[in-house]
């Protein structure tokens, strides 16, 4: 890079962060050694985070052109508020619109600035300062300084845009101090704060794009809106006057391609220039053909239980003879074909977190006699599961289907007719008893998804949890100062995961964003959002 966003400031290199080795950048800096579901040996280089592919700099950068992204969900608000900015779900396009305040840097386990200059923590552990950079300006000419800031924040809670309930219960205040500061104040220690300003919270939004009744896209990126006909296409236009300098593409595109294998083929053929992969056999494929940005995520894929009374799940009994029961090897063969990361551990070796307790394994056995117990106690063994109707969805409901009933069980298999179907059912209705679903913890933050899905006052703990102990657990993995203190908080939790079972886990996965061998300049941050400011194609 030739401009300062590559500097690191201050003390945002937490104690989380160095202690702990998070497989990024360079993999081969680690030999530690994982089994694949065949039972063969590879280094944890497969899995380490970072950019995939000997591309090489690809010389001097060149200016113009068009960039089209397949995405995964493409995005069908450029509200942040309205959005999950995730790079699954329209991080991407928002970061090219708004920039960040904070980007995520894999090959050094840091944050780097990007709107910031910089953010320190003090020595109370309960107050950050974040200071801005000096005339950086939105697309209308505004200024981006703390106000604009602060008021973007607390717009995005009050509209209550993702991880606002984290926030709000975390945040004790949010304080402009002069044109350039803005100061954080915590209720708790937060290790992990500065993931925040990579996520939602950290899309700062003009004041002139809700001075209006309508919402109006206004930011500080590199890119301006030419054209959004949602949900099948974004264009985008490069800014003459961003902070960094005038982007190298003069046009970005962000379209929808139906199914993974697609989107290769896209790629091989030229239509596109990256695509947002999560699919196992399509990760495995493009990664031995195309660069591109691979991160690794713990708890991918899930059994949702729904734990709420009325529900088979309310019983402890049930949630256990369920867990004993399914292999999560055969799944990930039946599901994955043999090429996912199936494990009951929340964290698996690989990850800096993985801990000597041992998950609950495989016993039939003992789930018929917790099933027998619950029968006699009046349940019928029945349980509705709600599957995505693709391949491997099908695949997975059908594995599931068998093992279950193989101990007693009898499974009505239901698939959604869509994804908004399959979230209407999840998170809204609550109409299932067991479901395929992921959470995605990031190395570098799993607080924010552990706590979205299982904290008793989270609006997404869709398995219902409300557990004071789950609550407490959680509660030290965000206050731990030290990565000594997170990992052993961390380390309660799967404990807690195995006597209570609130989700079952059935294995890690990875998201996988593929580019052409001509593409260079990308910068990835959290959760694979891939900032295009520096982009250029050769």
């Amino acid at each position: 890079m030739t401009r300062t966003k590559r500097v690191r400031f201050g003390k945002l290199v937490i104690a989380t962060f160095v202690s702990g080795m998070l497989l990024a950048g360079c993999a081969e800096g680690t030999s530690q050694e994982v089994e694949n579901a065949s039972g063969t040996q590879e280094s944890a280089a497969r899995v380490g985070a970072g950019i995939l592919g000997n591309q090489g700099d690809g010389g001097a950068p060149v200016a113009g052109g068009t960039l089209t992204y397949a995405s995964y969900a493409p995005v069908t608000s450029l509200d942040p508020a309205k959005t999950q900015v995730t790079g699954a779900t329209g991080g991407t396009e928002l970061a090219a619109i708004y920039d960040l305040l904070i980007r995520y840097n894999a090959e050094t386990e840091s944050y780097d600035p990007q709107l910031a200059k910089s953010l320190t923590e003090d020595s109370d552990n309960l107050t950050w300062t974040l200071t801005l950079r000096e005339n950086v300006t939105f697309s209308d000419g505004a200024p981006l300084d703390s106000a604009a800031v602060v008021a973007s924040i607390n717009r995005y809670n009050d509209k209550r845009g993702a991880n606002n309930e984290v926030w709000t219960s975390s945040v004790k205040s949010t304080v402009a101090d002069g044109p350039s500061n803005v100061v954080f104040t915590l209720n708790r220690p937060w290790a992990e704060f500065p993931a925040m300003l990579s996520f939602g919270h950290g899309v700062i939004v003009a004041p002139s794009s809700y001075a209006a009744e309508t919402f109006t896209p206004v930011g500080a990126g590199a890119f301006t809106v030419e054209r959004f006909s949602a949900p099948d296409e974004l264009v985008l236009a490069a800014r003459a006057d961003y902070w960094g300098g005038a982007a190298k593409l003069d046009q970005v595109k962000f379209v929808a391609i139906q199914g993974e294998q697609a989107k290769i083929d896209s790629l091989a053929t030229g239509g596109v220039q990256m695509a947002y992969l999560r699919n196992a056999e399509t990760v495995e494929a493009a990664k031995g053909e195309f660069p591109g940005y691979a991160e690794f995520i713990s708890l991918s894929m899930v059994g949702q239980i729904n734990n709420r009374p009325g529900h088979p799940g309310a019983d402890l009994r049930v949630r256990q003879a369920m867990n004993l029961a399914i292999d999560p090897d055969v799944l990930d063969q039946r599901a994955r074909g043999g090429k996912g990361m199936p494990g009951g551990e929340i964290f698996q070796p690989w990850s800096m977190w993985h801990n000597d307790i041992e998950p609950s394994g495989l016993d039939p056995a003992r789930a018929r006699e917790l099933l027998d117990d619950a029968k006699k106690d009046g349940y019928d063994g029945n349980i509705t599961y709600v599957g995505t109707s693709d391949p491997n969805g099908q695949a997975a409901a059908l594995a599931v289907q068998a093992m279950l009933q193989s101990v007693g069980f009898t499974v009505n298999v239901e698939y959604a007719a869509s994804t908004a179907d399959m979230v209407k059912r999840l998170y809204a209705d609550h109409s299932y008893d067991l479901a395929l679903g992921g959470n995605g913890l990031l190395d570098a933050a799993p607080f924010l998804r552990l706590y979205s899905a299982l904290y008793s006052t989270s609006a997404n703990n869709t398995v219902g949890v409300a557990n004071p102990e789950m609550d407490a657990t959680l509660d030290a993995v965000q206050a731990a100062v030290t990565a000594e203190d997170k990992k052993a908080a961390l380390a309660d939790l799967q404990t807690l995961f195995n006597e209570q079972v609130p989700i079952m886990v059935w294995g890690a996965g990875a998201n996988y964003v593929p580019w052409s061998e001509n593409v260079y300049g990308l910068m990835p941050s959290l959760d694979s959002i891939i900032l295009l400011d520096e982009a250029w194609i050769k």
